[in-house]
């Protein structure tokens, strides 16, 4: 059959079996039964021959696993773990474990530097993403109650039709939904007078994702409460992305951005204290209201190189190659009775893929999909291509950006 696993042995070379290998006959009973891999139910897979060939990795029968699993010795093993139940279960882990996490945080710390292929996979996935959020923008009706499963299912045809799938759970919040990190059940009734934040990404056919979020006036008109809270974000963003530029800490956009942030809160009289005093690493009291992190590697993973030593990811510099985002957000809940009543239930973030480059390059755009109301009408007929107003906006940006919009 042509279900097969992947096992490596640096002392042995790879037996190539014949590219034409047959691929599962019609006389056994697991064609015909087995609706998980028979091939009456799931249609034609690859052989073992034209995996090996396509591959350049010796294969075997899934039937062979556990035995071959069972001959090797855990300590001149390492399993890459959480993936597999069957490998996890018999193959033990030796030294508690250390040698299977020296490899996950090998393997992660190799995807922090994209080449020039994977770089022109993610601008793939982003090209896709902007066109999804350009679909949305125009499917969204302006003067009536809509559900939030439009905005999810319309993004979610086109990351179907020009990638793999969605790279990730949507999160298509409306209203109060938006100070809701991770909402993606997106089944709540729209109301026009609302902002949408929509958190998106196409994965793309190779499986590397982009990650955007933009938060926009339903009616196509912020509100003057909902645009100053928008502008403090974006200012922050802004602020995030000029940080980013090699040898800067990873941590560099996070700072600037909740600096930004901080003195916006004081200005507003919302926080206890000082923006100095709450960006302290023992007070952060701003941290009520911004919820989480800047930035995250991104790549074949959403969160991409989860496994990376610190000192090479969170806690190291930034390095020509790396791909990170920028999204700070803002998030006022519906009950908060420390902030005024007028900023209840608002939640922004603005989110952007970066690219950190050698040098200095240009960041152009257009105010279309960074929705300014004079420039932005949800619901509009188009008769340009999908995406062709917004692409230049929400493509990967660079380092020390020139502002040219």
């Amino acid at each position: 059959m042509t279900r097969c696993w992947f096992c490596t042995r640096p002392a042995k070379a790879a037996t190539r079996p014949s590219s034409t290998s047959t691929p599962a006959r019609r006389d056994t009973d697991e064609f015909f039964r087995d609706r998980f891999y028979g091939e009456l139910w799931v249609g034609r897979r690859p052989s073992l021959g034209e995996t090996t060939a396509q591959l350049g990795l010796e294969t075997a029968h899934i039937a062979d696993l556990e035995k071959a699993l069972a001959e090797l010795d855990p300590s001149h093993t390492r399993v890459l773990r959480g993936y597999d139940q069957t490998v996890d279960g018999i193959v033990g882990a030796a030294d508690e474990g250390q040698r299977d996490d020296e490899l996950a945080s090998a393997l992660s710390e190799l995807r922090l530097v994209k080449d020039d292929w994977e770089i022109g996979q993610l601008r793939n996935a982003i090209a896709a993403t902007v066109d999804g959020f350009c679909d949305v923008v125009r499917a969204m009706p302006s003067d009536r109650g809509f559900s939030e499963r439009l905005i999810d299912g319309v993004f979610g045809l086109r990351a179907r039709h020009d990638g793999n799938a969605v790279g990730y759970g949507n999160i298509a919040a409306t209203g109060a939904h938006a100070t809701t990190l991770h909402w993606t059940q997106n089944d709540g009734t729209v109301d026009p007078k609302d902002m949408l934040l929509l958190d998106a990404g196409v994965e793309n056919h190779n499986f590397y994702t982009a990650d955007v979020t933009r938060t926009m006036p339903i009616s196509g008109r912020y509100s003057d409460t909902q645009r100053r809270v928008y502008d403090l974000v974006y200012a922050a963003q802004q602020a995030g992305i000029e940080a980013v530029k090699p040898g800067a800490p990873f941590k560099a956009a996070h700072e600037a951005a909740m600096k930004v942030i901080a003195e916006g809160l004081e200005d507003w009289g919302i926080l206890p204290v000082s923006a100095e005093e709450s960006l302290q690493e023992d007070c952060g009291l701003h941290r009520r209201w911004t919820l989480h992190g800047t930035s995250h590697s991104l790549g074949l993973d959403v969160h991409d190189c989860s496994h990376a030593r610190a000192e090479a990811y969170t806690k190291g510099d930034l390095a020509v190659g790396h791909v990170l985002t920028v999204e700070p957000g803002l998030y006022f809940q519906i009950d908060d009775l420390t902030v005024p009543a007028e900023l209840r239930g608002i939640g922004v973030r603005i989110e952007d893929d970066i690219l950190v480059t050698a040098r200095p390059a240009p960041r152009t755009c257009r105010p279309v999909c960074r929705v300014r109301p004079r420039t932005w009408r949800p619901g509009w007929p188009s008769s340009e291509p999908p995406g062709s107003d917004c692409r230049a906006e929400s493509e990967m940006f660079v380092t020390h950006p020139r502002r040219t919009c």
